[in-house]
């Protein structure tokens, strides 16, 4: 029974009946040890009537056995893996070991939970609860969390209660209930029920000990009575307080103290490997001088219960105290047994792990094993697993070689399971322990890549440089990654000499004519030169870049180089069919961390071209992806174009608001994110018609490190501001800096912005026109509407006001389809001038500006003739969620059948 309680009890049932209806809930309960978050989970099953429960537990012990807790909780349901689309099961069943025929990628592997959850919700609303979370392998953790985060319409409660260690278990987005001590009379009424009689002085030490820590009252209280019973002295106070949970372990170890020998000899046993069953605990424990009859003590006194012959412990901490109050040879012996014990091909993972902790000084052999513990949790997707084997593997070795490689890898895999301070020290270490250089790289490399959310790109461009000059002689193609990170990350920190460091590098790799790795250099090469402001050396090989972009084989990182290509070459289209296919592959693939990375360079062309809907549901799932796998560095970037919309669109409280909040992260770090989000607050001001401000903004964006990067396009703002503000003069070197940009990349966008500055500089209607041609041959639709604005309003000056009445109404009509409600308000001022009343048009006109980025997503999926589940396949969410975001979008469409979603033209 809980005692004092009621609120969350009555926080847990609440979720579970919300549940029930088709609303899921997530819920981390955390608080310390013994403050009855185990007891409130108890409650929440005992109350979850009519309801499928699946119920795990993390055990400290065993954190290193790749989804060991994952499938445990599955286990009974792996029937049902061939009802999940194929990548998805290939996934699960290789995290599993139940195949060895591919590696397994995590974030399919946490699709793949989603999936089969929801799958069993749906024949029976399901709870979901996990106790001590915090000691949940990595694996497990994070596909748990990925699937708790998508749940949204489906009928599941997910419930972790984390004990407050030392060890962090990270919950964004998802709400959280801190368990506190009891109010002093819930505290006093469970100790006198359970520890009646106690003298006054004790009952009040109790007391003011537990601090409302009920399992705290609970063992202590017995304690006291017993030893108050049996005329026992109490114990004298330690110096300072111990902390509640170190009190209630002390107890437990006592009580396991005063069993007999064999008795404590067993629950070591029992303690050590929780995978282990009843026959194995028995074995072993005859191997250490123990039998079943020794555990009669212990179920005695409480600490362990024996049911349908599986044993359980009364509380972690029984267990915690059972392996931690026996002397250290007693343990080696234990590991040992089990060791010997584990032969069978299924358990090779928990035998390497029993000889590593019966091991305490470096042996080749067991380090051999944990090896081969690494690489079959390579393949199945457990990154945080395989840097703990190659880790302890590495204390283990013999030959200083070995170690190092192994250190290395255990590096790069605590990376990877997004541990970046792990994978720092000891990618720092590998440095100290071998002068291999290709190792010494590698560490290196990884210590930018660390650096680069940690500290700034430029540290990251720099350690980048000194990696690839220790490889470039005996690994040129490794040097080519390495030089590659060093000019992007030059490139986005605005380090232009770095940059330029890093294409004289590439220019002495010795690789061979016409190879990949060739063009890959020659593209890196090219990207120094242009960002050097010399186009004429880059655009035809970053055409060929963005070609080659587009192929399936051309490898992720230079299919973003191409995107990012395509953008500096004015080629917006080509970059969002290189990310639209790179987008495809990856959510295929699973490989999610690259989908912010794509969702930024198309958001970006779609913004760039006045697609502003789609520029949003881009950047909705790229900053929603980043968050979760806390990538602060680029969700500030991708704000930045956030920024940007915002300021097009004439929100200018959240263009402010946001630019207020990334600006301070940006700042001295990433200066082609700078320059773009205040190339929006320039824009902002510019559709105010606040022209001095808008100058002054956009003339430090055009002159800044970024000012011949994709931001180039800026100038033409420039040159308006720079016009409306009476002094054309000041920008003629930026300007030919853009003729320059334009004449030589030879796109019909970059031409047409040429063309509009050379209109209002040179007051020409043929420049105007021929701009307005490029415009619409392109379907550049926000620049479109720009120049047919300015040429309205020069025609009005002029008074041909029927020429002047019709751009304008164009232009109106164009902003008001994008919502670019400052613009449009521009264009109602000029037709006003002409005197026209210019009817408003209703959002009614654009349905799906009514949509959330989400719903969008789901409904031109939904239109292409994808089902709810190929869809949730995509976007890694349940067909049921699919089916609720359709639900809702229908009549915001006009719609009410997904037939008439193909009739609507949603491409």
């Amino acid at each position: 029974m809980l005692v004092g309680r009621d609120g969350e009890r009555d926080h847990v049932e609440r979720l579970l009946a919300q549940a029930a209806a088709g609303r899921s809930a997530t819920l981390v309960i955390r608080g310390e040890a013994g403050i009855g978050k185990s007891a409130l989970l108890d409650h929440t099953v005992a109350a979850a009537r009519g309801m499928r429960v699946l119920r795990g537990v993390g055990i400290e012990s065993e954190a290193e056995l790749a989804f060991g807790a994952l499938h445990l909780l599955l286990y009974p349901y792996l029937d049902r893996l061939d009802l999940l689309p194929d990548p998805q099961a290939a996934a699960l069943r290789g995290a599993f070991g139940l195949t060895d025929d591919t590696a397994a990628n995590p974030f399919l592997i946490g699709a793949a939970t989603l999936t089969l959850i929801a799958e069993l919700a749906a024949e029976q609303p399901l709870l979901c609860v996990v106790d001590d979370a915090q000691w949940l392998d990595r694996g497990s953790s994070d596909a748990l969390l990925f699937a708790a985060r998508r749940f949204q319409a489906d009928p599941v409660a997910m419930l972790f209660a984390v004990r407050d260690t030392a060890v962090p278990f990270p919950t964004a987005r998802i709400e959280e209930l801190r368990l506190p001590g009891l109010t002093a009379d819930a505290a006093a009424g469970l100790l006198d029920r359970h520890s009646p009689g106690l003298t006054a002085p004790i009952r009040a030490r109790v007391l003011e000990e537990a601090k409302g820590n009920p399992l705290a009252l609970l063992e202590l209280g017995a304690a006291r009575l017993a030893a108050q019973r049996e005329g026992r002295a109490e114990p004298a106070h330690e110096v300072g307080p111990l902390p509640v949970a170190r009190r209630v372990q002390e107890a437990f170890r006592a009580q396991i103290a005063g069993l007999p020998a064999a008795s404590q000899a067993i629950l070591l046993v029992a303690a050590a490997d929780r995978f282990a069953g009843m026959d194995t605990v028995l074995r072993v424990a005859r191997a250490v001088g123990a039998d079943t009859s020794d555990l009669e003590a212990a179920e005695r006194a409480g600490l362990i219960h024996v049911t349908d012959g599986e044993l359980a412990f009364r509380h972690p901490l029984v267990r915690a105290a059972a392996y931690q109050c026996a002397a250290h040879h007693r343990r080696l012996a234990v590991h040992r047994a089990f060791a010997e014990a584990l032969t069978a091909p299924d358990v090779l993972d928990r035998r390497a792990w029993h000889l590593a902790a019966a091991t305490t000084e470096p042996d080749e052999a067991v380090a051999a094993e944990l090896e081969r513990t690494a690489l079959r949790a390579e393949r199945r997707g457990g990154a945080m697993a395989v840097s703990a084997a190659y880790d302890r593997a590495g204390r283990l070795s013999t030959d200083p070689g070995r170690k190092a490689r192994r250190i290395a890898k255990a590096a790069a895999a605590a990376y990877d399971a997004g541990k970046p301070d792990r994978a720092a020290r000891l990618a720092v270490e590998v440095a100290s322990l071998t002068a291999d250089p290709g190792l010494i790289a590698e560490a290196t490399l990884l210590r930018g890549q660390i650096e680069y959310e940690r500290t700034s790109p430029e540290a990251d461009a720099t350690l980048a440089c000194e990696a690839a000059r220790l490889v470039m002689d005996h690994d040129p193609e490794r040097a080519v990654v390495m030089l590659t990170e060093m000019i992007c990350a030059g490139r986005d920190a605005g380090a232009l000499a770095l940059v330029a460091e890093g294409g004289r590098l590439m220019s002495e790799l010795r690789l061979p004519s016409g190879s990949g790795m060739r063009t890959a250099a020659d593209a890196q090469m090219r990207w120094a030169d242009l960002l050097d402001g010399k186009p004429e050396n880059a655009v035809e090989p970053l055409r060929a870049v963005v070609r080659t972009g587009r192929e399936a084989d051309a490898g992720l990182m230079p299919r973003i180089v191409a995107g990012f290509s395509a953008l500096m070459l004015a080629e917006d289209r080509a970059a969002i069919e290189a990310m639209d296919r790179l987008l495809a592959e990856v959510r295929a693939g699973g490989a999610l961390t690259w989908i912010p990375y794509a969702q930024e360079i198309a958001a970006l062309a779609h913004a760039l071209r006045g697609d502003f809907l789609t520029a949003r549901t881009s950047l909705a799932e790229g900053v929603a992806l980043s968050t979760e796998f806390g990538m602060d560095v680029e969700v500030a970037v991708l704000r930045a174009t956030s920024v940007w919309l915002a300021a097009v669109t004439g929100d200018e409280a959240r263009c402010r608001e946001l630019a207020a909040e990334i600006l301070p992260v940006l700042a001295d770090r990433h200066a082609v994110a700078t320059a773009l989000a205040r190339w929006g607050l320039g824009l902002l001001d510019l559709a105010a018609g606040r022209y001095r401000a808008a100058f002054d903004t956009l003339y430090a964006v055009c002159t800044g490190p970024a000012r011949h990067d994709f931001i180039v396009r800026a100038v033409a703002d420039l040159v308006e501001a720079a016009v409306r503000d009476g002094g054309p003069d000041r920008i003629a070197g930026e300007f030919t800096t853009l003729e320059r940009w334009a004449s030589h990349v030879d796109s019909p966008t970059a031409t047409a912005l040429l063309h509009r500055c050379e209109a209002m500089l040179r007051d020409s209607e043929e420049h105007y026109r021929a701009a307005l041609d490029l415009h619409a041959a392109r379907g550049d639709r926000f620049d479109e509407a720009r120049t047919r604005l300015l040429y309205g309003e020069w025609l009005r000056r002029r008074r041909r006001r029927g020429e002047a009445r019709a751009e304008l109404d164009a232009a109106l009509g164009g902003f008001t389809h994008m919502g670019a409600t400052r613009w449009e308000a521009r264009a109602r001022s000029e037709l006003t001038a002409l005197g026209e009343r210019p009817a408003a048009e209703p959002v009614a006109g654009d349905p799906l500006r009514n949509l959330t980025p989400q719903e969008l997503q789901v409904v031109r999926l939904a239109a292409a003739g994808l089902s709810n589940k190929e869809i949730g396949a995509q976007l890694f969410l349940s067909p049921r969620t699919i089916g609720h975001h359709l639900y809702r979008a229908y009549p915001k469409l006009g719609v009410t059948r997904r037939i008439e979603l193909a009739q609507l033209g949603l491409d």
